[in-house]
């Protein structure tokens, strides 16, 4: 049984889903003849897969960025701190285990994120483009927890690491006055991450392992508006929704 209980707690964790920000608009935001972008922006993602029953992860990141691009095409990069929350991954099923809480929750772990996007435009007001854009975090999600099994008391360690994603789609542009600019489009995605948790059960046979992750959930949409502030200044601000809704905004400035 208590193989039962490590197997419960493992997967609870598959489908754990990553994601490195906003997607942004199909157009760069640098200068048509070219030039650089830096932004500070706030993602907040969840995501939700079922196995034998369905369990939610949320994150909430803070990052900067760095862009060049011209009219046409841009590349960028981020660097961030995100935290990891999963609903339920503690919660104990058999009635003879008991969990000190239910919920795997790690805090501060960094990740960064590369991507670059080409912008085909129709005419002044509508144009098409796609992206690619893919995160990898460099260190490790980890939470203890402890409990009691059959009535001996137990501590483990849940750590989930090699957590990356990537993300393609196409986006559908128009330009409306004050050069505000509103998008929408698809997009498909697949985040993969390691498993593995270390017990510690005085006199009960507790096997571990490590399992590979991977998010449930592959096709989703997009929508956004970028808004022109003084001095060179935008702010962008999008939601994304797949298997639950994500939302975020971005400050940039266009040198």
């Amino acid at each position: 049984m208590a193989i039962l209980l490590a197997a419960f707690i493992l997967v609870t964790v598959n489908g754990t889903a990553a994601a490195g920000g906003l997607f942004g608009p199909p157009q760069s935001i640098s200068k048509e003849a070219g030039g650089l972008n830096t932004g500070i922006g706030y993602w907040y993602h969840e995501d939700k897969y079922q196995n034998d029953s369905e369990r939610i992860t949320r994150q909430n990141q803070i990052y900067s960025q760095l862009g060049y691009g011209t009219k046409t095409w841009e590349i960028y990069g981020r660097v961030g701190v995100s935290d990891l929350k999963i609903l339920d991954a503690f919660r104990a099923t058999p009635s003879s285990a008991a969990t000190s809480k239910n919920d795997f929750e790690d805090h501060g772990e960094f990740f960064g994120t590369l991507g670059t996007k080409g912008f085909y435009p129709f005419n002044k007001t509508f144009g098409i483009g796609a992206f690619v854009q893919g995160s990898y975090y460099f260190t490790d999600f980890t939470d203890d927890v402890s409990g009691s099994f059959n009535g001996v008391p137990f501590r483990a360690n849940l750590k989930v690491k090699t957590l990356w994603d990537v993300n393609g789609g196409i986006g559908f542009q128009a330009t409306v006055p004050y050069g505000i600019k509103l998008y929408i489009g698809p997009y498909a995605s697949y985040s993969e991450a390691k498993a593995s948790l270390s017990p510690n059960l005085p006199d009960l046979k507790f096997e571990t392992g490590e399992v590979t992750i991977k998010s449930a959930t592959n096709i989703g949409g997009f929508i956004g508006l970028d808004v022109p502030l003084a001095k060179g200044f935008h702010l962008n601000v999008e939601g994304q929704f797949s298997a639950r809704f994500s939302v975020g905004a971005v400050v940039t400035y266009s040198y």
